[in-house]
């Protein structure tokens, strides 16, 4: 037994003597990271979700928790599966943006985090609205919907976002009225019933009478019947359904006016005023560059003088950052209004400029999809409107302060001494304020902005970055790592002036660093401590200050400074807000820095900053390349390049008529081509064969007889139209209807130029004046003119057409020529035609007896302009429709009046031409495959 022992006490010594060997081994080759296991515990306590707030348009407000890696797509589910809302692509969510100003509010894209795109909060907040206004409200399948849009648009007008007259604010307010009221029943609504509501600001006793003047024409109307009324009257005003961005004319005038995205188009505006529009398909493409943003348009763009294809048109926007804002509305709202689907991104992998493009579904989906859907039969609530107290002050009465337009124009005033009032404290922290930047200016770091030493032994430097703390005055700069290039910001205020407003409340300092890990417990602010090192020196750099016109912005931040070990880290890119507990906002830039060294001489020695952090990463302005988008319309279906563009100028034409853009245009045009003379005319001898004596022919085109009677004038000149790419010109001349004493005249110029076709567009009299006299005899009569002689041998009349055959024969050489007549006799005597179809079938018979000839034709009225011209349009048009080339009808013009004054004499004429041309495409014309590629 005694040689079984185990000696245990043997066994265990050995085996300590072993494990106290190896982890002197572990020791000697361990390492630790504190700082790692620090923020990974820090990380660990972090939330794993963020909280969003949503206001929705009935005023009510719900609130989600989202995972804070998810994409904002997941919360715009959420919100859309809370209302039930079946036709959601109309929609987005807004939110606060900084730096404050005119465009704060951003449209949340669902394909990035909500973290990586708002900078206030959390928790997160905003705004349900409409982000494409339907052009019109019978798009919308859904009653549910419609409402939804009702809502918005009387925020719209509420907020003065949509600018109203009084008469049609009055009409829309009653169809409000109707919808939570329902009939006008005198018994119920006495004098003063609609006291409470608020449909306009500053409403009066007087306006509310109209609307319920309104109110008692609507009986019998529901809800949805007066929500769709209200919808149809208010999408016919200026403003409706536009994304407004202030912008200035890109010339030496500097004049302010504001750029409209719409479903049509972008429209300018100059106080509330529509001065111009560009439809999407006069536009060829969008670009921007800083702060400038282009538009390239087609041919008939901006000047129709201007013989380039092709113009260019630049804005000044107030900051890179609202000159991307509207590129991005631009690329967002010709995608959702114009395309079938969203173009594919780009595969290139090393494409320069922005990648952005619209990632939801069209319109044209959206329809779609509720085409195969079945109508939702739901019941819903409607929320009644906000009812508002009136009161007096001071003896007068004075309505409450809109609440909204409060809350927006209460962000936008942090950057004028806004101001705003603790939740713990009574005392107020003035937050973003930044004086000396007028709003008209818009005063931003310039391109080659260098910044410059704040302290160092009290001078400046030109040569170096600011300086708020990274060297002390007696330190060499080459102590640290030259550090990456900064970035340069801008930042715009507003000029408004300074109010309370406690719609949007920021917490006290203290309640920043109440927070022992550094985070601050709300509002996505930071609390860094740090102490300076043995050298004085933060190791950091700021630039900006109220005196320029930036935000405090760390610019630089040295390795293994305090600034840089500090828990949390400061970061380039940070916005300091508070030093040491004092709001930095309103002092510049060299008080800045004196804070900061200032903090070094206290007991502790401690700074204390309070930063928003990495709020303008990013936004690289002075390097930022051009950014281009080439709208492309899903209406252009051919494969054949020139069909696209055939189909386009036709859209082009479609829109500029609905705009009224067509008509301005025309009006602009010249009248009579500079530089071209009429001298011929005004010769005495000649005055007298002018049946107007201001419609004269020019020198340089007029016809000149050869054996003219009474010398070689004649009102009358050619006018060739040629046709691209099919080697067509179409010859006209073009002239008055002749006087009693130029007949021998007119039909000697037919003889001398060969022509066998006479096209006259008037009667001899109209409303008792004598248009034209009748220069050819009646059937089967002969009568002489000079040396001609003319023979009636067929005569066919219908009410719009007179269709006359005559022989034409010199006397002298017995020469015989055979010569058609054509008259239009349904032109009405004032005016122009209420239906095109008998002129497009006249002119389509004129087209027949033209075919194979190649002699001018000879096209008359009464002063061989007006319907003259009217018809040299239309028949050009119709050849260029089969040639499958564009169809521009101010090109066209222009071409005409560059051979003859004033073709084509009214507006009325010019928009009557237009519509046929619309009316005859794919219908009396068509493409011909001679011209196919």
């Amino acid at each position: 037994m005694q040689n079984m022992d185990y000696d245990f006490d043997k066994e265990v010594s050995t085996s300590l003597a072993e494990l106290h060997t190896m982890s002197m081994r572990l020791v000697s080759s361990g390492s630790y990271n504190v700082r790692a296991s620090e923020m990974a515990h820090l990380q660990d306590r972090t939330p794993k979700t963020v909280t969003c707030v949503v206001h929705f348009l009935d005023d009510s407000c719900e609130t989600f928790e989202i995972d804070k890696r998810a994409k904002a797509q997941n919360l715009l589910d959420k919100v859309f599966e809370h209302l039930e809302l079946v036709e959601k692509d109309y929609f987005g969510l807004q939110y606060l943006d900084l730096p404050p100003g005119d465009d704060a509010l951003r449209w949340l894209d669902p394909l990035k985090t909500i973290k990586k795109q708002c900078r206030v909060g959390p928790p997160f907040e905003f705004f349900f609205r409409v982000k494409f206004y339907v052009s019109d409200p019978s798009k919308l399948a859904e009653e549910y919907t419609r409402y939804h849009f009702f809502l918005q648009v009387k925020r719209d007008i509420l907020s003065e976002k949509l600018v109203c007259p009084p008469s049609q604010a009055a009409l829309l307010a009653s169809f409000s009225v109707q919808s939570e009221l329902g009939d006008y029943n005198p018994d119920e609504h006495k004098d003063g019933y609609l006291a409470d509501f608020l449909f306009i600001p500053s409403q009066t006793d007087d306006f509310e009478k109209m609307v319920c003047e309104k109110h008692k024409q609507h009986r019998g109307q529901t809800p949805a019947d007066a929500e769709y009324n209200f919808l149809d009257k208010a999408k016919r005003l200026d403003m409706y359904g536009i994304d407004l961005h202030n912008a200035r004319v890109r010339d030496q005038s500097n004049i302010e006016i504001q750029l409209g995205v719409t479903s049509a188009g972008l429209v300018v505006f100059q106080n509330n005023v529509k001065i111009n529009t560009f439809s999407w398909a006069k536009i060829v493409k969008i670009s921007f560059k800083r702060k400038q943003f282009f538009i390239q348009l087609r041919r008939e763009a901006v000047s129709v003088e201007n013989d380039s294809i092709e113009n260019l048109i630049g804005f000044n926007m107030i900051s890179y950052r609202s000159c991307k804002n509207l590129w991005k509305s631009c690329v967002e709202h010709h995608t959702f209004f114009r395309l079938h689907h969203p173009n594919p991104p780009s595969k290139k992998i090393f494409s320069i400029g922005s990648k952005f493009r619209y990632s939801g579904r069209t319109e044209y989906q959206t329809l779609e999809e509720g085409k195969r859907r079945a109508k939702i039969d739901r019941t819903f609530s409607r929320s009644p409107s906000k009812r508002y107290a009136r009161r007096t002050v001071g003896g007068v009465s004075r309505d409450a302060i809109l609440e909204e337009k409060r809350y927006i124009e209460g962000y936008r005033n942090l950057t004028k001494s806004q101001t705003f009032t603790s939740n713990s404290t009574n005392s107020t922290h003035n937050f973003n304020r930044y004086d000396g930047v007028n709003s008209h200016t818009r005063a931003t770091l310039p391109h080659d902005y260098k910044s410059r030493a704040s302290w160092n032994d009290g001078t400046r430097s030109e040569k170096s970055d600011d300086d708020g703390g990274f060297l002390s005055h007696n330190t060499s700069r080459d102590t640290y790592p030259a550090p990456a290039p900064t970035k340069v910001v801008n930042f715009n205020s507003s000029e408004e002036n300074t109010r309370s407003d406690q719609y949007y409340d920021i917490p006290a300092y203290e309640e920043y660093i109440s927070n022992g890990n550094g985070y601050a417990d709300g509002h996505g602010l930071v609390t860094i401590r740090m102490t300076p090192d043995d050298l004085g020196r933060f190791g950091f750099n700021v630039k900006g200050g109220a005196d320029q016109g930036m935000p405090i912005i760390v610019s630089r931040v040295a390795p293994g400074t305090p600034a840089d070990i500090a828990i949390p880290r400061l970061n380039e890119g940070d916005q300091v807000l508070f030093i040491n507990g004092r709001d930095v906002s309103q002092h510049t830039h060299e008080q800045v820095v004196m804070f900061i060294k200032a903090s070094r001489e206290t007991h502790s020695g401690e700074l204390v900053l309070v930063v928003r952090p990495n709020v303008y990463v990013g936004e690289d302005q002075s390097e930022e390349p051009d950014f281009t988008y080439i709208p492309e319309t899903h209406q252009i279906a051919s494969s054949s390049s020139s069909a696209n563009t055939l189909e386009s100028s036709l859209m082009l034409l479609q829109e500029s008529l609905e705009s009224g853009a067509a008509l301005a245009q025309f009006e602009q045009l010249y009248r009579k081509k500079p530089n071209m003379t009429m001298n011929a005319a005004r010769n005495e001898s000649n005055i007298p064969k002018n049946r107007y004596r201001d419609i004269s022919p020019y020198d340089k085109t007029r016809v000149v007889l050869k054996t003219g009677t009474s010398g070689d004038y004649i009102n009358a000149n050619y006018v060739n139209m040629e046709i691209p790419g099919s080697g067509i010109v179409n010859r006209y001349i073009a002239a008055q209807g002749p006087l009693p004493n130029t007949c021998t005249d007119f039909w000697q110029m037919v003889w001398e130029q060969h022509s066998s076709l006479v096209v006259m567009l008037t009667t001899k009299v109209e409303r008792g004046r004598v248009k034209c006299h009748q220069y050819w005899p009646e059937l089967y009569e002969t009568e002489d003119f000079g040396a001609l002689q003319i023979t009636c041998v067929k005569e066919e009349e219908t009410p719009s057409f007179a269709f006359r055959e005559f022989n034409l024969t010199h006397v002298e050489t017995s020469e015989e020529r055979h010569i058609r007549h054509m008259q239009y006799i349904a032109w009405p005597d004032h005016g122009v035609p209420d239906d095109p179809s008998d002129f497009l079938e006249f002119v389509m018979k004129v087209r027949q007896n033209r075919s194979g000839m190649v002699e001018p034709t000879i096209v008359h009225c009464s002063a061989g302009i007006g319907r003259t011209g009217v018809l040299i349009t239309m028949e050009t048009a119709m050849c260029r429709v089969e040639a499958r080339q564009p169809v521009y009808p101010l090109i066209v013009v222009k071409e005409m009046r560059d051979q003859r004054a004033m073709l084509i004499q009214t507006a009325s004429q010019y928009k009557f031409v237009c519509e046929a041309i619309l009316r005859v495409y794919n219908g009396l014309v068509k493409p011909s495959e001679d011209y196919h590629r």
